[in-house]
């Protein structure tokens, strides 16, 4: 074992992670950290150190998101990127992490039409265009969208 989440530190991690070149790992709990008034919590984005040791980089609030329970992505310059299932402004987000720990909540799912419940992990092109699925909206709240998030 290299690291037990016990609630404030994350809890419930769903998504894969990625590895950077120091051989520190990335991903995001859909519960714990201290977030959201409740006893689960919204979710973190964690690193765990090949040594083990974890830290936190972002407690979500559900204002910014809640329940990440997709697969981060990483650009060049060590930002990390993924999507909320909840929070935001209405149903759920997409958001941007710096490398210093700095959130930005890049897009807010409001439903019909735009999308809501985006679980699915993001890819990103060389132009800086973040593309994603979305289960449900659409047309008439239909079942499930392509988005794209310009940089």
């Amino acid at each position: 074992m290299l690291h037990a989440f016990v609630g404030p530190d994350g809890g419930n991690p769903f998504a894969g992670m990625i590895l950077d070149k120091a051989g520190d790992l990335y991903g995001t709990t859909a519960q714990g950290g201290k977030g959201c008034g409740g006893y689960y919590g919204c979710g973190v984005v964690f690193r765990v150190s090949k040594t083990g040791q974890e830290t936190v980089l972002h407690t979500f609030a559900k204002s910014d998101g809640s329940n990440p329970a997709a697969d981060l992505i990483r650009d060049s310059a060590g930002n990390l990127y993924g999507t909320t299932e909840f929070g935001g402004l209405g149903y759920g987000a997409a958001f941007k992490l710096t490398s210093t720990g700095n959130e930005t909540t890049l897009y807010s799912f409001m439903g019909t039409p735009d999308g809501l419940g985006p679980l699915g992990g993001l890819v990103r092109d060389l132009a800086g265009n973040l593309f994603g699925t979305a289960s449900s909206g659409g047309v008439s709240d239909g079942p499930g969208i392509v988005f794209k998030i310009a940089p």
